[in-house]
């Protein structure tokens, strides 16, 4: 397993972890609710037979106790009606004084359908009133307690691991930048000698010949150069025509493939200016023509395409005939470190991204990919307002 395999499996891993956690605080919580509704239920019980001794009590009858359990109740909202129905006595309950009688029918009405309520008997199979309950106000708040401190902590872990990220990015973004300086500089000073070796054989008068390709080779080091330069800093975006850009870029390599790969261009006719680090942009397309030049084993085709989709994009798709991407490696192809070639960096998709999505807002991602078929890049950059 890969590194973003297992990255994967380990988050994974976490969020069922944080779901068993939830899943036991709500279990929990739920059984500690009904122990304490079923208390509820017994202290109505006691409630309703307290009354129901007061109202059988004669003279000599003892109703202190009878007395205190109905004061002490305080907490539990009640309403007892007589066998019709009208309501006799309420507890517990914050009814405003307008429309009184038509808010306690109302809640009368709740206790009803909720089907909590105990009989008051008067003698053996005599009722003389019922009392209808619901849960306190501490039993309702603790029903939602649980749910309410899940999703305040899932918020602080959410805004945490998004700080983390954002952290993390920044981090990654430093070592890109550094790491681009640093190479820009190491090409740089051999590149120097390599001009002045150039020169001297030019005085030297050796053949015109190889001092043309080598110049062309030291043309080209100076473009990579000046390429890894750019990552290190905030590129400038020119007003630029993108059709000769791509049709420069796919030309030099064209020039420098083998001849049993066939590399087309289709292009519109009339010239599309968009904004571009043409120096970036070229590299990302002779980067993805590179990577289908060696996705294809023996004869092959490559084809660049370019066309504008709707209003606010330009499209660009590069497609090939080579091996394909299997569909577990969708997900990282853009991602550091991956590579099909055994000696390869796993930079190049990555640099590529970074070009189109954070230099020029666009977007870049694998439009198909059938094994064995073939593999479709496309490359959506926005249009000039």
């Amino acid at each position: 397993m890969d590194f973003y395999g297992r990255k994967n499996l380990w988050k994974f891993l976490l969020f069922l972890f944080a779901v068993a956690i939830g899943a036991l605080t709500l279990f929990y919580t739920e059984g500690f609710l009904q122990q304490l509704r079923q208390e509820e239920i017994k202290k109505v019980d006691q409630w309703a037979n307290a009354m129901a001794s007061i109202q059988r009590a004669d003279e000599s009858s003892e109703l202190t106790l009878a007395t205190q359990i109905i004061q002490y109740n305080s907490t539990i909202p009640l309403i007892v009606t007589d066998v019709n129905g009208n309501i006799t006595h309420t507890n517990n309950l914050e009814v405003p004084k307008r429309n009184k009688k038509e808010r306690l029918q109302e809640l009368l009405q709740q206790m009803k359908e909720k089907g909590q309520f105990i009989e008051v008997l008067e003698a053996p199979g005599k009722i003389n009133s019922i009392v209808y309950y619901e849960s306190s106000t501490l039993l309702t708040k603790l029903r939602f307690y649980p749910i309410i401190l899940l999703v305040v902590i899932s918020l602080f872990i959410i805004i945490a691991y998004l700080a983390f990220s954002g952290a993390r990015k920044a981090e990654q973004n430093q070592v890109w930048n550094g790491l681009a300086k640093e190479t820009a500089h190491q090409i740089g000073t051999p590149l120097s000698s390599l001009m002045g070796w150039l020169e001297l054989l030019k005085m030297q008068n050796v053949d015109a010949s190889i001092t043309v390709e080598m110049g062309k080779d030291i043309k080209r080091l100076e473009t990579i150069t000046d390429r890894f330069s750019k990552i290190g800093s905030q590129p400038a975006l020119i007003r630029t025509d993108l059709l000769l850009v791509t049709r420069q870029a796919v030309d030099y390599l064209k020039n420098r493939s083998s001849k049993k790969i066939e590399i087309t261009c289709q292009l519109p006719r009339d010239p599309i200016f968009l904004e571009l680090n043409v120096p970036l942009f070229e590299w990302v397309i002779e980067n993805l023509i590179r990577n289908a030049i060696d996705a294809i084993s023996g004869p092959g085709k490559i084809k660049i395409e370019l066309q504008e989709k709707e209003a606010k994009w330009v499209q660009i798709e590069v497609s090939d005939t080579g091996k394909g991407i299997s569909a577990k490696s969708l997900q990282t192809v853009f991602r550091p470190g991956y590579s099909t070639k055994k000696r390869g960096w796993g930079l190049g998709l990555s640099l590529a991204k970074r070009i189109i999505e954070d230099y020029h807002k666009g977007r870049i991602f694998v439009a198909q990919s059938v094994p064995n078929e073939g593999t479709t890049f496309r490359i959506l950059l926005p249009k000039l307002e």
